[in-house]
């Protein structure tokens, strides 16, 4: 089989990490395969946030877990966030955001580094303490897609779930 269709098949969401950092050398790698996303129309609307300061991190956490109403660490101990963000003015600012975390989260994988897609990013940085981050980070306006987390795996690499029936329909 194919490298690439192997390790598609080989990636998993990880909700488990070490705290040591990743080499910068593999960050640039993750983030360079982010930029190769394709977009609609080749505008590459979509930016890429790497926070990995630990209080910038964990304010990131929190508010996120507001956005759900918890006192959890909804990014799961990872050491990395990339928070995925898009210009709305372009009309597939949703899909190009989405397809930068499926590279992000595939680069990853095969680098052994553990990802996991995590939701709220919207909410996020709607909220008043996001558009100060946003105006901090010289793009304001920008609506949060995902959050795409990084780190060692702490245990195992969970098994993929049974694919359901019906999932390819042959017209």
């Amino acid at each position: 089989m194919n490298q690439t269709i192997t390790d598609m098949l080989s990636r998993r969401s990880i909700r488990s990490y070490k705290p040591d950092p990743i080499p910068e050398e593999l960050l640039n790698q993750i983030l360079e395969a982010g930029t190769y996303a394709a977009t609609g129309g080749g505008r590459q609307s979509p930016v890429m946030v790497l926070v990995t300061d630990k209080p910038l991190r964990d304010k990131l956490s929190k508010m996120n877990a507001a956005v759900m109403g918890k006192d959890v660490d909804p990014f799961y101990g990872a050491p990395v966030v990339v928070s995925v963000l898009a210009d709305p003015a372009r009309n597939t600012y949703v899909e190009d955001g989405s397809l930068v975390i499926g590279n992000l989260m595939l680069a990853a994988s095969t680098l052994n580094i553990g990802s996991c897609w995590i939701h709220r990013a919207k909410e996020m940085f709607e909220s008043p303490e996001g558009k100060e981050l946003l105006n901090q980070w010289g793009i304001p306006g920008y609506v949060g897609i995902g959050n795409c987390i990084l780190g060692y795996v702490n245990g195992e690499i969970p098994e993929a779930a049974p694919r359901k029936e019906g999932y390819i329909i042959k017209a």
